[in-house]
């Protein structure tokens, strides 16, 4: 039986095309066991506001820590979340709907006693996928049994998870060896994430690439007619 995967390391608030992969794929595999790597998105995001775009960041110890794995990695400031909240509430609450996803969001952040980045990242992406009606599986590469080696590890977590294809980022061709998916029987297809379609957003000139509670504030429901089938 066919099943699609994706593998790859939880972002804080992650852009719209983050959650497009998601629904793409079966199963969804946080690959949370890897190292840490400073100024990337495992800890921060972008919003937007009147006076352009502004980075939202959780602030962790020992950034940068030859070692620690994004599961290590603890937050280093409990009053983080009462900070996001009040950023984004200020610069959404004139969206169209932000108020009916008001509740949801402000909940989630000023409730937050996650000591984790890794639970930090997995509450917002749950919450998020469940406002997008997205019901992708959403699993730990810990869950499994993780081998040596970039690729190796990729085709090695396919197979535990029984997938026939993995679906990729498309920086990934960097590094990815297409030959090890080929010996293991499991298909490789990069996605694109170019051609996306511009929304009505607060606070021009529009931009892409900003956390996707931007997306969700000023479309609310129609979200999905503005993301892409990967």
């Amino acid at each position: 039986m066919a099943k699609r995967i994706a593998i790859l390391q939880s972002s804080y608030i992650p852009w719209k095309g983050y959650f497009d992969l998601i629904r793409a794929v079966d199963e969804f595999i946080l690959f949370d066991d890897v190292q840490y790597t400073r100024q990337d998105w495992r800890n921060r995001n972008i919003v937007k506001t009147p006076r352009g775009a502004q980075w939202l960041t959780v602030p962790v110890k020992g950034k940068g820590k030859f070692g620690q794995t994004i599961e290590e990695t603890l937050v280093s400031d409990p009053h983080w979340a009462r900070r996001h909240w009040q950023v984004i509430a200020h610069n959404y609450r004139g969206a169209p709907f932000f108020a009916q996803y008001r509740p949801a969001f402000e909940t989630a952040y000023l409730e937050c006693r996650e000591e984790r980045l890794s639970r930090i990242n997995h509450r917002f992406l749950t919450l998020i996928c469940s406002l997008l009606n997205i019901r992708t599986k959403i699993s730990w590469s810990r869950d499994y049994v993780v081998s040596e080696g970039k690729t190796q590890r990729l085709v090695e977590l396919c197979r535990q998870a029984g997938a026939t294809e993995y679906l990729s980022g498309p920086a990934a061709r960097d590094y990815i060896q297409p030959e090890l998916f080929a010996e293991g029987g499991i298909g490789l297809r990069y996605v694109d994430y170019d051609g996306y379609p511009e929304y009505p957003q607060l606070f021009p000139p529009f931009e892409h690439k900003v956390s996707v509670v931007d997306l969700l504030f000023n479309t609310g429901p129609d979200a999905l007619r503005h993301m892409k089938a990967l």
